[in-house]
């Protein structure tokens, strides 16, 4: 529930009953009105690609860790949102369900990431030089490779067990993921090696089976 506390009602003579000792800052309505025509004329611009959203946060702030005024209405006008995500989320067990699938996907997608050992994990430790770029791309690209070989297995591995006379229910295909990584060896070396030009796979096996 502290997660709740800044944001706020317009109306602060309401009673909003349980949420009443968290609901304490009202919704600053007046900062936002005073830069709306503003926040549509850059709202405008990012939909049409004019302004990118590296300038505008530079433009929004003013020095430090400071806000302009049209970033504090941007700010005020996004805690609207912040609020009704909350009230939902406490409201509705549909809508925490939902974000519980997105966070183990993301944290499926950390997992992944931290046993990837290209470009030392895709972490910056040092200070900024040219070329540091490159050791976050290694990082992305064996990820992405991991992600693109499990998405075509599983595949492969859905329609042989469907030719079989399995059926695979809408459920189980909701729960298959291409971030799995307990079948991948993550030591030794990596050499890229075109064995099947034709575009086929390897022949599936079961768990355990060695290789031909």
């Amino acid at each position: 529930m502290s997660e709740i506390r800044g944001q706020g009602p317009f109306d602060m003579s309401a009673d909003y009953g349980p949420l009443e000792p968290v609901s304490r800052h009202r919704v600053q309505a007046e900062r936002i009105r005073a830069h709306w025509e503003d926040m549509l004329r850059v709202a405008g611009s990012l939909q049409t690609g004019k302004v990118r959203a590296y300038d505008l946060l530079r433009m929004m702030m003013a020095s430090g860790d400071r806000m302009t005024g049209l970033g504090d209405a941007f700010a005020r006008y996004g805690r609207i949102f912040k609020t009704l995500h909350l009230l939902q989320f406490l409201d509705s067990e549909a809508y925490r369900r939902m974000i519980g699938v997105q966070l183990n996907i993301g944290e499926g997608r950390h997992s992944l990431g931290r046993r990837i050992f290209f470009g030392r994990l895709g972490e910056l430790r040092h200070g900024y030089r040219d070329g540091m770029e490159d050791q976050l791309g290694a990082h992305g690209l064996a990820l992405n490779a991991v992600v693109w070989w499990n998405t075509l297995y599983i595949d492969a591995a859905v329609k042989k067990l469907e030719a079989g006379g399995v059926t695979i229910s809408p459920e189980i295909r909701s729960r298959l993921s291409p971030l799995v990584h307990e079948h991948i060896n993550f030591h030794g070396r990596y050499p890229i090696i075109r064995f099947h030009s034709n575009g086929a796979l390897r022949p599936l096996r079961e768990p355990g089976e060695a290789e031909e």
